[in-house]
């Protein structure tokens, strides 16, 4: 990384953004974190005037119940076509065609509200206004819970009045009553005891059947109406929707690089600005060509070390096949400044871990297919990491001689190819060797991070560390004793001679046990820092440490015989349902039932051990192998832009930042 010091006139502060900061390739800082306090810096202020012209547009599609196009090119888009009034104009044309659009959905509703009331009495034969003119009687319409309908009896014969029941539904009685006017109070102080809910019929003319007839027809009309309306909106956004994308975007750039001005300081006159940020060293000569374009404006571009008020952003770059894996990476913690990127690291030992604990070939094979072609149409970012784990399942599959369950389907190959007489690794039957071979790969990659912290260590020049820690070399040498020793006593075969791993060992552990000391004094920190205020306090911390250290050894390798179990449960799983099948030996063996115990098992397999062995495999890189070598402290890299979306906006940034600051002439001399 290059840190950049830019300054110049506030006038030019938008020609330098449009020019050197929307091309993803600088982080901007804070300027004020950058300057004294004392010399009158304060932030550069302005109103981005995009943000309510963008919102104007939003409100635009929102009406037309569309999605504006966040791909549409707006290279043809000038300044001056974000204040022609076009887009005014379209949105009050817009608005209408809502107020419209409106009016009819509560028309639709109320007269849905209509038909569901009137569709209760449609037994009733008698013309509704009939019942509501009667001089001596009045009628009420309305429902009650059906459990009320038994008290009515006993009501009736105390008080005139007549219910007739229109609809029984599971909850409700609908119907109507009529009482003498004299006596209306008292029918209803009834009727309300009873839960009665009033309905207040609208339309009086005809009996209800009729009157659903009317309202029938005017639905009819009012849907009519609103499907040519939305037909009238569709034909309108459509003719206009490309150029209100365009325009979108074009603002959405222009206001993303006035929302910029809020990192740079201005002076005390607001004459002058002072802008600073991060650059990658590699697009150092293509920052000076384009600033150099810049007019009134100075810079200076210096090393990370000379600049010590914040730590340099980190910036991930690995091969096409290895950038997938920054995304477990990224979820752990960035490396920090000038570290170790250790994203091919985690490439290679998940796909192996992988391929080993889902290792069969067809399943393989199908499961980087499928990922490449969904990464393909959907970019997903998780598909492209399945495509080489995908692989190297086939490739273990292929091993282990299992084809979707098929245990002997590959025999052939291995006889005729490889000279063999059948697959090379039997697991059910190698149960033991399969559970050897996983607690061998855990040795092998727990002393690969013990490498790798030391390496890691050495180039940080934390040469105590490197040397005495329990993941430095020390350790390393005790913990390859220690697996010599075990190994012996399991197998009865000696890799190394048992006097120097007894040697090792009696050297090594006082090492770990004094380590801080040792450290301390090899890297040359602060007394305070290592040496011991208590000698009692001292040993007794230390002791529990380096039990500590031992049993994490154990640990950490005893965890990878989930890799062995999983190949294990994947055999184990697979048996289960071609055994439901008949166990064939080969695909004509398989009956049409067989078939479908299979294809149903492949799938449950694939579909819940992919994801429990890709859950294991990060726990793995995370617990195992991370937490022994990897500090992730860094700060992620948040470059401005995208280069493949800046297109031609600079010249049209630059022609409304002259147009401003004219304005701004003018009104001043004004």
């Amino acid at each position: 990384m290059k840190f950049v010091r830019v300054w110049g006139p506030v006038s030019s502060i938008d020609d330098f953004i449009a020019s050197c900061c929307l091309t993803g390739e600088l982080h901007p800082e804070n300027a004020l974190d950058y300057m004294s306090d004392t010399l009158g810096f304060s932030a550069l202020g302005g109103e981005n005037t995009y943000a309510a012209k963008m919102q104007r547009i939003e409100e635009l599609a929102a009406v037309a119940g569309a999605d504006l196009d966040e791909d549409a090119d707006f290279s043809d888009i000038r300044p001056e076509d974000a204040n022609d009034g076009v887009i005014d104009e379209m949105i009050d044309k817009m608005q209408e065609f809502h107020r419209l659009h409106t009016e009819l959905t509560e028309s639709l509703a109320s007269i849905e509200k209509e038909k569901e009331q009137y569709s209760h009495f449609i037994d009733l034969d008698t013309p509704i206004k009939e019942l509501m003119d009667c001089q001596f009687v009045r009628a009420r319409f309305g429902s009650m819970p059906i459990e009320c309908e038994d008290k009515l009896t006993v009501y009736q014969k105390k008080d005139n009045f007549v219910f007739v029941v229109c609809e029984r539904t599971t909850s409700d009685v609908w119907g109507v009553y009529v009482a003498p006017v004299n006596r209306l109070e008292r029918v209803d102080s009834i009727f309300a005891g009873l839960y009665f809910n009033r309905v207040k019929l609208q339309r009086e003319s005809g009996t209800p059947s009729e009157v659903l007839l009317k309202i029938a027809e005017e639905e009819q009309i009012l849907n009519a109406a609103k499907e040519k309306l939305d037909g009238q909106i569709a034909e309108y956004w459509s003719s206009r929707a490309e150029r209100c994308s365009a325009l979108y975007n074009y603002l959405k750039q222009c206001g993303d690089a006035f929302d910029l001005r809020r990192y740079a300081a201005t002076d005390s006159h607001g004459k002058n600005f002072t802008f600073v940020g991060w650059i990658p060293a590699n697009t150092e000569k293509k920052f000076k060509k384009r600033i150099a374009d810049v007019k009134k404006v100075s810079y200076e571009i210096s090393e990370p070390n000379a600049e010590q008020h914040e730590v340099p952003p980190v910036k991930l770059r690995n091969r096409r096949l290895f950038s997938p894996f920054e995304m477990f990476v990224n979820m752990y913690g960035l490396p920090s400044y000038g570290g170790v990127d250790i994203t091919p690291f985690v490439a290679i030992t998940y796909s192996l871990i992988f391929g080993v604990m889902f290792a069969d070939f067809g399943q393989g094979l199908l499961l980087m297919i499928g990922a490449y072609i969904l990464y393909k149409k959907r970019d997903i970012g998780l598909a492209k990491i399945m495509v080489p784990c995908g692989f190297c399942s086939a490739c273990f599959g292929f091993l282990f001689g299992s084809v979707f369950g098929f245990e002997h389907l590959l025999d052939p190959i291995y006889q005729k190819v490889f000279g063999l007489p059948g697959k090379p690794i039997e697991v059910m039957e190698s149960i033991n060797g399969v559970l050897l071979m996983a607690i061998s790969i855990g040795l092998g990659l727990v002393a690969v991070a013990m490498i790798m912290n030391i390496v890691i260590r050495l180039r940080s020049k934390e040469i105590g560390e490197a040397l005495f820690s329990e993941n430095g070399l020390a350790g390393l040498l005790l913990y390859a004793s220690l697996a010599a020793v075990i190994f012996k006593f399991m197998s009865g075969k000696q890799l190394v001679p048992t006097i120097v791993c007894v040697i090792v060992i009696a050297v090594t552990v006082p090492i770990l046990f004094m380590k801080e000391i040792l450290i301390g004094l090899v890297d040359r920190k602060n007394k305070k820092d290592y040496m011991p205020e208590s000698a009692s306090d001292f040993i007794m911390q230390n002791i529990f440490e380096l039990i500590e250290y031992i049993l994490s050894y154990f640990s950490n390798t005893v965890s990878f015989l989930r890799i062995g179990a999983f190949v294990l449960v994947h055999a184990g799983m697979m048996m289960v349902f071609f055994s439901l099948a008949g166990n064939p030996e080969s695909p004509a063996d398989v009956t049409p039932f067989g078939w479908v115990a299979i294809v149903l098992g492949n799938v449950l397999v694939m579909a819940l051990e992919g994801l429990l062995t890709g859950i294991q495999a990060l726990r793995l890189e995370y617990y195992e192998m991370f937490s022994r070598f990897y500090d992730g402290g860094g700060r992620p890299f948040e470059g401005v832009g995208k280069p493949d979306t800046r297109r031609n906006i600079t010249e049209k940034i630059r022609t409304a930042a002259k147009r401003r600051a004219t304005a701004q002439t003018v009104n001043s001399e004004q």
